[in-house]
């Protein structure tokens, strides 16, 4: 049952906190990365997964790190958001990684076009007092792409082999 229940709501829990991270701050934790590797890791080693499928899992997000971080290298998004993307390709292995990267470009790119303008618009004087707000609206600030990439992960979890092992019938109430 617990096996079950972190299942369910480790990876979704760390990819909201990801977001709300970035949105409220602009930087993601290495915090966050280094407990989507470790609950990857544990999960992995905990539900039973072959040798051949977790080194495929691990290809995955390798592949993801390689191609963020020279992302990163142009100036295009942030290193959290580089770590995070990574960790989150590790979960869902080639199988379901082109869905995941799918789903974070077309929300980023919704994200961004909002972004753009939102900033264009005066703040109203209310919330000018909001730090993190104030810093959202910043012209010169980047995108928190954080939110971008969670949103995507959390719309193709659910198709993935760690939620369908879950016995949800454990759940119900009877």
């Amino acid at each position: 049952m617990l096996l079950d229940i972190a299942r369910l709501f480790l990876f979704p829990a760390l990819m909201a906190f990801a977001a709300a991270s970035d949105l409220f701050t602009m930087t993601i934790s290495n915090r966050v990365s280094i407990l989507l590797v470790a609950g990857f890791a544990l999960l992995a080693a905990f539900s039973g997964m072959g040798f051949q499928e977790f080194a495929w899992h691990i290809a995955a997000g390798l592949t993801v790190l390689v191609v963020a971080f020279a992302c990163f290298a142009f100036g295009w998004i942030g290193g959290g958001d580089a770590k995070v993307a990574a960790a989150a390709a590790l979960w869902f292995g080639f199988s379901h990684l082109l869905g995941y990267l799918v789903f974070a470009s077309v929300f980023g790119g919704v994200l961004t076009l909002l972004m753009l303008q939102f900033r264009r618009w005066p703040l109203p004087y209310v919330l000018v007092s909001q730090k993190w707000l104030l810093r959202l609206h910043d012209k010169e600030s980047g995108i928190p792409y954080g939110i971008a990439l969670a949103i995507g992960a959390l719309m193709i979890y659910p198709e993935t082999d760690w939620v369908k092992a879950v016995d949800l019938a454990r759940f119900a109430i009877h």
